[in-house]
C-alpha cells in the first residue's frame, strides 16, 4: 500500500525536503512583519503620502494615464496591468512613513515595467491563465494519483510545474520593481541617503516572501517527483 504522507503510521521521508522551505518561510514572514512595522513608525522627512509619491513617480515617467486607487486590507498593494491601476492599501495610501512611500514606489515600479514592456513581467502575465487553471486541478489530479494510481500523479505534477515556473519568474519581476523604486525615490529627491537605505531594507524584506514562495514551490515539486519515482519502483 502506498502512503503519500507516510508509511503506515510513520513519517514520509520525502517531507524532509520541505524543511528548509518551512524554516525560510517562517524567517521571511518574521522579517517582513518586523521591518514593515518598524518603518511604518518612521516618517519620511518630506512628509509625502504614499499616494503623492505614486502620483509623482507615475507622472515623471509619463504615466499620467495610470490611476491610483485605495483598497482595503493590510499590505494588499498591487499594480493591475489590465486596468493600468496602482492599488494601495489604506496605510500606504495615506501614510507618510518609510514603509508607505517604499511600497507605493514599488508598485509604480511595476507600472513602469508594464509601460516599457519588461519581458519577465509580460511572461508572467501570459502565465496567469495557465496557472489559474493548473493550480485548481493539479492537486486534485495528484490526490487521485495517490488513490487510483495510473497517470493522474504524473499529469498533476506537470500542471503543478506551471505554478512553480510562475513563482520563479516572479522573482526577477519583484526585484526589478524594487530596484526601479529606489532609483525613482532617489532621482526625484523624495528620500535622502539615510531614508534610501531604509527603503531598501523594507523592499528587501518584502522580497523575501517571494523567495520563500519560490523555494517552497520548487522543493514541493522535487518532493512530488521523488514520490512519483518511488511509487514507480
Amino acid at each position: 500500500m502506498f502512503y503519500p504522507y507516510g508509511y503506515g503510521y510513520g513519517l514520509d521521508p520525502t517531507i524532509m525536503i520541505l524543511i528548509p522551505a518551512i524554516l525560510f518561510t517562517i524567517y521571511a514572514q518574521f522579517k517582513v512583519s518586523s521591518t514593515t512595522s518598524k518603518y511604518l513608525r518612521v516618517n519620511s522627512s518630506k512628509g509625502y503620502t504614499g499616494e503623492q509619491v505614486a502620483r509623482t513617480i507615475l507622472n515623471s515617467n509619463g504615466l499620467n494615464n495610470v490611476s491610483i486607487e485605495m483598497v482595503t486590507g493590510h499590505l494588499t498593494d498591487h499594480y493591475d496591468p489590465r486596468s493600468n491601476t496602482v492599488r494601495l492599501s489604506q496605510d500606504i495610501y495615506y501614510g507618510t512613513s518609510i514603509t508607505s512611500i517604499s511600497v507605493a514606489a514599488h508598485e509604480c515600479g511595476h507600472a513602469i515595467q508594464h509601460a516599457k514592456g519588461y519581458v519577465p513581467l509580460n511572461f508572467r502575465s501570459a502565465l496567469v491563465p495557465i496557472v489559474n487553471f493548473s493550480s485548481n486541478i493539479s492537486w486534485l489530479l495528484i490526490a487521485l494519483g495517490f488513490i487510483m494510481r495510473g497517470s493522474f500523479l504524473e499529469i498533476g505534477i506537470i500542471l503543478f510545474a506551471a505554478s512553480v515556473l510562475f513563482q520563479i519568474v516572479t522573482l526577477p519581476v519583484e526585484f526589478n520593481a524594487s530596484s526601479r523604486a529606489i532609483v525613482q525615490l532617489n532621482n526625484l529627491g523624495i528620500v535622502d541617503k539615510r531614508e534610501s537605505n531604509q527603503s531598501r531594507k523594507v523592499l528587501t524584506a518584502a522580497a523575501l516572501t517571494y523567495v520563500a514562495a519560490a523555494l517552497t514551490s520548487v522543493l514541493q515539486l522535487l518532493r512530488l517527483l521523488a514520490i512519483a519515482n518511488r511509487d514507480n519502483d
